[in-house]
């Protein structure tokens, strides 16, 4: 992990599972993440495979998945990818949480704050009018 922006890019495939109402829940999942912030693309390959691309600080793979299966679609879970994906989780959640990311926090809430408080004046400010300084 570097200073390079293009290290917070990620590139995920997502499989689903074969039997569902749905024949093509790539192609479904593809317009539902179609208007989420984050997701720079998603690509259905075909009908049950997915791929994604999105940037680290404002999502994670499991909260992709999380919303995918919230809103009805299956994800194949074979054990080869079960593992992969545990391997991603694992390895996202701590480079979220080295960048200062918090699980809950989709927008990364803490770097917004850092953000804003460097371009803070840091002045000393007393909130009173000038000719009521004097007095106290």
């Amino acid at each position: 992990m570097g200073d390079n922006p293009h290290d917070l890019v990620k590139n995920r495939d997502i499989h689903f599972a074969e039997l569902h109402p749905d024949p093509n829940q790539a192609a479904t999942a593809a317009l539902l993440l179609a208007d989420v912030e984050g997701i720079l693309k998603a690509t259905p390959c075909s009908a049950t495979h997915l791929h994604v691309s999105y940037q680290l600080i404002e999502v994670s793979l499991e909260q992709i998945e999380t919303g995918l299966t919230a809103m009805g679609l299956h994800i194949d879970n074979r054990l080869l990818y079960r593992l992969k994906r545990a391997l991603y989780h694992y390895t996202e959640e701590t480079e979220r949480v080295n960048l200062g990311c918090n699980r809950s926090d989709s927008k990364c809430t803490r770097m917004i704050f850092a953000d804003r408080y460097q371009r803070m004046n840091h002045k000393l400010r007393d909130q009173r009018p000038e000719h009521w300084r004097k007095y106290l």
